[in-house]
């Protein structure tokens, strides 16, 4: 239990990664340890994609923050982001060396609590691989898209949930926990 208790203070979003590729075993050693997790009525309803190719992961950025700069009007949870959807060098993906998306099969009632756990545990595996690892919201439009889905192979009862990064930090973390402090909150004993 305590070393649950510390990757979980230690673990950090990474946007900062080396160029050195996480080979294939690898990645589906974190993916397979990723989902033992509960599911509503034992369901499982995750399927990954995962994306390694460096071309790829920057046309996949490309077309995200195209995406987001067409629809920035109706998006103002996304305006705040404008200046690196301009930015032609910027990728939302951080140069990190693969993609873990995570699609949940519609036809699960819980499909995102069962597939936001999976993010979670791939976060804390990550944490304890010495890997770097952040949820992307910025590649939700992208992922989410139709002719996007059909390209990666995913069927079309599964929607996003989750678009992971993952690779080699480019700087070894020195703390013991976290610098980002949890905000006040309450419990409610009812």
């Amino acid at each position: 239990m305590e070393m649950i208790r510390t990757l979980s203070r230690r673990r950090t979003s990474c946007r900062n990664f080396t160029d050195e590729v996480l080979p294939k075993e690898k990645l589906t050693e974190l993916i397979n340890n990723s989902v033992w997790v509960p599911s509503g009525s034992n369901n499982q309803p995750w399927r990954f994609v995962v994306i390694t190719d460096k071309a790829k992961i920057k046309a996949y950025s490309d077309a995200a923050k195209k995406m987001w700069l067409e629809n920035l009007p109706t998006s103002p949870h996304m305006q705040q982001y404008e200046k690196t959807f301009r930015d032609p060098t910027a990728n939302i993906f951080y140069n990190a060396s693969s993609i873990i998306i995570i699609y949940g099969n519609t036809e699960s009632y819980w499909y995102i609590y069962d597939c936001s756990m999976v993010a979670g545990n791939l976060h804390l595996l990550a944490e304890e691989e010495e890997l770097g690892c952040c949820w992307i919201g910025e590649a939700h439009n992208i992922f989410a898209d139709p002719i996007v889905k059909k390209e990666l192979g995913v069927p079309e009862n599964y929607a996003l949930v989750a678009p992971l990064i993952i690779g080699h930090p480019a700087g070894k973390k020195s703390v013991t926990e976290s610098s980002n402090k949890r905000k006040p909150f309450k419990i409610i004993f009812a």
